[in-house]
């Protein structure tokens, strides 16, 4: 089973993807983003898609597509070119944020939630949110060195989990 990876313009995404198909990755497996918004030279979402190759027995080829789309910007949908690629662009839209222009599930519907409850606001799979549990009650995680009644303290500074908003954030 080999993995080829190949790094496309956004501009060019619907287009690679189609050849993509052409060329016999007639199997979509999946389809998601990665925050790359502390990039210094370049931020914005890395989109991946993930296709694969059935036609030869024997043989399984596996592409992974990667676009970086500038924060703010949309992306061309492939859904015209794999359907079951709404769900994904759903979740992508939901989860990051990110706008799928064309993006066409069948229900005309658009872009809808699809995993969060009624009402919640914000991006969770961001870098930048802010998770609200952990500002509001203790994070759950193993003791800092010296917080044990058994452990002299260290005199390392402590440092926070990822997402764990300053002490000063959240209700008093």
């Amino acid at each position: 089973m080999t993995l080829e990876r190949r790094q496309v313009p956004a501009e060019a995404w619907p287009e690679v993807v189609a050849a993509a198909r052409a060329s016999g990755y007639r199997f979509f497996d999946w389809l998601t983003a990665v925050d790359q918004s502390d990039d210094s030279e370049e931020p914005g979402l890395d989109v991946v898609c993930h296709l694969l190759d059935t036609s030869r027995p024997g043989s399984l080829r596996r592409l992974m597509l990667v676009t970086r789309v500038p924060e703010g910007q949309p992306l061309a949908s492939i859904t015209t070119l794999f359907r079951g690629a709404a769900w994904h662009e759903r979740e992508t839209h939901e989860m990051f944020g990110l706008h799928f222009d064309g993006f066409d599930d069948g229900t005309e519907l658009g872009l809808r939630p699809l995993l969060l409850p009624d009402g919640f606001e914000g991006t969770p799979l961001r870098k930048s949110f802010v998770l609200a549990a952990r500002a509001s009650k203790p994070w759950p995680g193993a003791k800092e060195p010296g917080e044990s009644e058994h452990a002299r303290p260290t005199g390392r500074r402590r440092v926070s989990a990822p997402g764990v908003p300053d002490p000063q954030w959240g209700p008093r």
